[in-house]
C-alpha cells in the first residue's frame, strides 16, 4: 500500500512515520508514505501556495496550479492513485470505509488549509471524506488518521492479525472490556467469568457486553448489523435489565456444550 500526502507542512507526519507499527510497516516495505511539498510546486519565487477568494469573502484558499502539477508529476511517473480530499461535507470515514480503501494499492490524500481549495482540483478528486463533524486547522491531522485506520487493515501490519476481528467497529459493534493482571487491585476484581477457563462462556460474555456497550454508548450502530438470533436475545435481555449470570442460568446455550 502506498499513501502520498499533499500538503504545506510535511514535517507534520515525521512523527507519525517514524513510530509504533507504522515506522515498522514502513520499515518491513508493507507500506510506505510520500509526503509532497505543496510549495515545491509553486510557480513563482515565494512559493505561494494559497491567495485570496474571487467574490469576496474572509481567509485565504489553496490555489490549483500546485496541486495540478504535483499531480501530474506522480502520474507522469506511473502512478494512478485513488484521490481523497479532506472536506468537512465528505464522506463519513469510519471502520467500514478503512476496509474498502484497505483494497487500493495507491491512495492520494489532499489536505485542505485556510478555506480549503481551488473547486477546480474537485476534478482529480474519487472521494470527499471527513473524519468528523468539527472543523481542523488543515487536513493533516485527518489525513493521519484515516492513514493509522487504513494502514491497520494492510495485510501483515499489525502482527496479531486475530486482534483486529476484535477491534470496535470491526462486527459493527464496540469492543467488549478487557482486564490484565493483578486479578484484584486496590478491592476492584478482574469479572470472575474471564478467570474460569471456560471460553464458551467467556465469549459469551464478551458478545453480551459488546451489546452491551453499544446499546448505552452508539445504540445507532445496532440498527447497521447483522444481529443472530441469540444476538437479538441477549440484547432484548440486556433491554430488560436481566443481569448476565441471571440469563446464562436461563441460558440452554452453556448447559447443552
Amino acid at each position: 500500500m502506498k499513501f502520498f500526502v499533499f500538503t504545506i507542512f510535511p514535517q507534520f507526519f515525521e512523527g507519525f512515520k517514524n513510530t509504533g507499527i507504522i515506522s515498522k510497516a514502513i520499515k518491513e516495505g508493507k507500506i510506505s508514505i510520500e509526503t509532497i511539498n505543496l510549495r515545491d510546486f509553486a510557480e513563482d519565487k515565494h512559493k505561494t501556495v494559497d491567495d485570496v477568494v474571487y467574490g469576496g469573502g474572509p481567509g485565504m484558499l489553496l490555489k490549483p496550479e500546485p496541486i495540478f502539477k504535483a499531480y501530474k508529476n506522480i502520474i507522469n511517473k506511473g502512478h494512478k492513485p485513488y484521490v481523497l480530499i479532506t472536506e468537512p461535507w465528505g464522506k463519513k470515514f469510519d471502520q467500514q470505509f478503512a476496509k474498502q480503501l484497505s483494497q487500493k494499492e495507491e491512495i492520494l490524500i489532499i489536505c485542505g488549509r485556510y478555506e480549503g481549495v481551488d473547486e477546480r482540483v474537485k476534478e482529480i478528486v474519487d472521494e470527499e471524506v471527513s473524519i468528523g463533524d468539527f472543523i481542523l486547522s488543515g487536513g493533516e491531522p485527518a489525513a493521519i488518521v484515516i492513514m493509522d485506520a487504513v494502514s491497520r487493515l494492510v495485510p501483515g501490519v499489525v502482527g496479531d492479525k486475530d486482534s483486529l476481528k476484535v477491534d470496535s467497529f470491526s462486527d459493527g459493534l464496540l469492543g467488549y472490556p478487557n482486564y490484565t493482571r493483578p486479578a484484584e487491585y486496590e478491592g476492584k476484581k478482574v469479572p470472575q467469568v474471564l478467570l474460569s477457563g471456560n471460553h464458551k462462556l467467556i465469549n459469551l460474555w464478551r458478545r453480551w457486553k459488546q451489546l452491551e456497550r453499544t446499546l448505552e454508548k452508539r445504540p445507532d450502530l445496532l440498527k447497521k448489523v447483522n444481529l443472530s438470533k441469540e444476538d437479538l436475545k441477549m440484547l432484548e435481555a440486556i433491554k430488560q435489565g436481566i443481569e448476565f449470570d441471571r440469563y446464562v442460568k436461563q441460558s440452554s446455550i452453556i448447559k447443552n456444550n
